[in-house]
């Protein structure tokens, strides 16, 4: 199944990179930003992808953002949305159009650290000052809330003694570039099942099953 997957993104763009040079069973071919100036859209344009800019400022209601979004992402054929560091909430109407088939990757082990305004450095700032001895990542499916979609994947990363906010970050971001690309292929192998906050992985289906 090669899935068409649209990574939406803010920043730097460096799990838009990962996930598109580590696709498989997918390929990435539509970039959505909503800052004229992130990174991403350097990087997309480095391995041509197509790319978008869609503000939510830019609209008169949200409504008007939500159709503008659905729009593009039909126009492109697109079957999967990644969001990686987008910053913008994903309007409702997006997130029931495209229910089971929006992954959010978080810098942390939901459901602890996570939530409305809990993002980037905010969370490994927040993991240190509760003395964690470890963090990690996640990969989840997207609601209507923050950070409360059905968990598909999750590793550990040791908190160590002289651990920083940022020496901290940059062991999670190095994990999230693993197992971004891992759910997103599950997804594309057909292995995923959802029924209701359960997320069950099949097992590889071999020629003597």
């Amino acid at each position: 199944m090669n899935l068409r997957v649209a990574v939406f993104a803010s920043g730097g763009g460096s799990n838009f990179q990962a996930i598109a040079e580590n696709a498989l069973n997918y390929r990435v071919t539509l970039v959505v930003c909503n800052r004229p100036k992130a990174g991403v859209l350097d990087r997309a344009r480095e391995l041509s992808v197509p790319a978008q800019v869609l503000s939510p400022r830019a609209f008169e209601s949200d409504k008007l953002y939500a159709n503008s979004l659905l729009e593009l992402l039909h126009a492109e054929r697109i079957d999967l949305i990644a969001l990686a560091g987008y910053l913008c909430k994903i309007p409702a109407l997006v997130v029931e159009a495209f229910w089971g088939r929006i992954l959010n990757i978080h810098p942390a082990l939901l459901p602890r650290f996570g939530g409305k305004g809990l993002y980037g450095h905010r969370v490994h700032k927040a993991v240190l000052e509760a003395k964690e001895s470890f963090s990690g990542a996640t990969v989840h499916f997207v609601d209507e809330e923050y950070d409360t979609g059905p968990i598909l994947l999750q590793k550990k990363v040791p908190v160590l003694p002289n651990d920083t906010p940022d020496s901290l970050a940059e062991r999670v971001l190095a994990v999230e570039h693993k197992i971004f690309p891992e759910a997103i292929d599950l997804i594309a192998q057909g292995r995923v099942q959802i029924k209701g906050r359960r997320v069950t992985i099949q097992p590889i289906k071999t020629h003597d099953d």
